[in-house]
Parts: structure tokens; C-alpha cells; sequence
């Protein structure tokens, strides 16, 4: 079964209600976290997905609401005993901070570790990130402050296809990553410096010729009609203001 999980939906500045947006794609026996921010084991367990489905991480950038839960979600999957193998994907900019983030927390001392690759993805368009019996999954960069890159899943088992924006501001490469999916998950901070606005992501949408758009990284306090109403101006299919533990059926 394919499946989109929203893990949490709101810009840097999270409440009681949003987590920062990271989610979980999942197709057959193998689940992709995107992004890590927070407690993400809590995350898991409130949306309904073991951490034991986590075969693979992808993170899109290296800014703190994007990256800062890894070193918790390495230590509590090893708290709790899991052997299986975890790959953690991004471009070198991304992974060279992460690596150097675990160094400072000393992980090569925690004795029977779980083994985990840290994989560095090119930073050109349509760069392939894995591809095997359920995805293939590739990126391309966008326009934000740091390096960051959009993402592409296909899902070959339920042939849908979703693509996620991450941080940017309206991005042609994004628009070509995302041509034709059934899904693009695009954020909506707002207009200014590496983000974009409802409209804008709406804007994409349509010259994407996306099926539907679901709006994350969102500030908490939006208004859900506002926001769709923004995005409405530009976009005439599905639109969906995403939100916490949302679950989208891909089959």
C-alpha cells in the first residue's frame, strides 16, 4: 500500500498542534522519513508507523527544523535495539553537517551501534537518489537559503507520484522535477527569501499539472480558508491544507 503520512506540518515555529513538517512516504516494506525535527519516534507512533519500517532518511537541508532530530532518532532506535541498516540521503553540503553533527555527540562510542550509511546525493536536476522495487526517488535543487533540494517519489507497486518542494521559493527546476504527479506537497510559509505563498505554490502546481496540492510548512496559526482561498487564485484542482498525523492513501 502506498502512503503519504504527514509528520508534522508547520514552519520553523511550531505549537502544541503543528510539528515542523517532515513526513513519511511509504510504498511495500520500505518507508522514507523526510526530514527529522523534534522527538521524531514520538511523531512516528502518534501518526501509526514503527520506526522498524525506517529504512531510509532523506534530508532536504541542513537548517535546524529540517535536521536537528537526528542525533535523538539514531540514539533512541538504538536504545530500543534495532539492527537493521538505515541510509541517510542529502547533498554534501547537507550530509557533511550531519556527519559532523553525530561526531560532536561521539556516536562511534555507543557500542553495538546499528549500521548506518550516510549517502551524498549530486546536486543537479533530476539526481537520482535510489531506485529498487517500490521507488524510484529522485532530486533536484531549489531555491532557498541554504542548498536544498525537491524531491520526486514514484511508486512503482501503486504507480502513483509524489513530490515534495521543501523549503523554496518558486523553483522551474521544482516544476520539471514535479511534472505530472499526483501529488505535490509544497510549502506555504509565505511570501519572502527562500519560501513561497499559497499562490505561488499554487502557481507551481498548475504548470507542474499536478493532480492535487497539499500545503505544508505552514505558519500554526493559519487559517485554513485563507490559505486555501490564496492558493485557489492560482490552482483549479484538489487543494488540501495538510496537517498533523494526516495519512494519504496512494493506491
Amino acid at each position: 500500500m502506498g502512503r503519504v503520512v504527514f509528520l508534522g506540518t508547520a514552519h520553523s515555529i511550531a505549537d502544541d498542534h503543528h510539528n515542523n513538517t517532515h513526513l513519511v512516504i511509504q510504498e511495500g516494506d520500505r518507508a522514507i522519513m523526510v526530514d527529522c525535527v523534534g522527538y521524531p519516534l514520538l511523531h512516528l507512533r502518534r501518526a501509526g508507523v514503527d520506526f522498524h519500517q525506517i529504512t531510509d532518511l532523506i534530508l532536504t537541508h541542513f537548517h535546524p527544523d529540517h535536521a536537528s532530530g537526528l542525533p535523538l532518532f539514531l540514539l533512541d532506535m538504538w536504545l530500543l535495539h534495532r539492527k537493521a541498516p538505515l541510509t541517510v540521503h542529502g547533498i554534501p553540503h547537507t550530509i557533511d553537517r550531519a556527519e559532523e553533527m553525530m561526531h560532536l555527540h561521539e556516536w562511534e562510542t555507543w557500542p553495538g551501534f546499528f549500521p548506518v550509511d550516510f549517502h551524498r546525493v549530486q546536486e543537479v536536476e533530476d539526481a537520482t537518489i535510489l531506485e529498487d522495487v517500490n521507488f524510484r526517488i529522485h532530486s533536484s535543487p531549489v531555491k532557498h537559503i541554504l542548498p536544498t533540494i525537491g524531491l520526486r517519489f514514484d511508486l512503482h507497486k501503486s504507480g502513483k507520484s509524489v513530490a515534495y518542494s521543501s523549503d523554496t521559493e518558486p523553483s522551474p527546476a521544482l516544476v520539471r522535477l514535479a511534472s505530472g504527479v499526483d501529488v505535490l506537497i509544497h510549502e506555504a510559509t509565505g511570501s519572502g527569501i527562500g519560501h513561497s505563498a499559497p499562490e505561488q505554490a499554487a502557481q507551481i502546481a498548475r504548470q507542474a499539472g499536478a493532480a492535487s496540492l497539499y500545503l505544508g510548512h505552514y505558519p500554526p496559526d493559519t487559517n485554513p480558508d485563507q490559505w486555501i482561498g490564496e492558493a485557489r487564485k492560482g490552482f483549479s484542482g484538489k487543494i488540501i491544507l495538510a496537517q498533523d498525523q494526516m495519512d494519504i492513501s496512494l493506491d
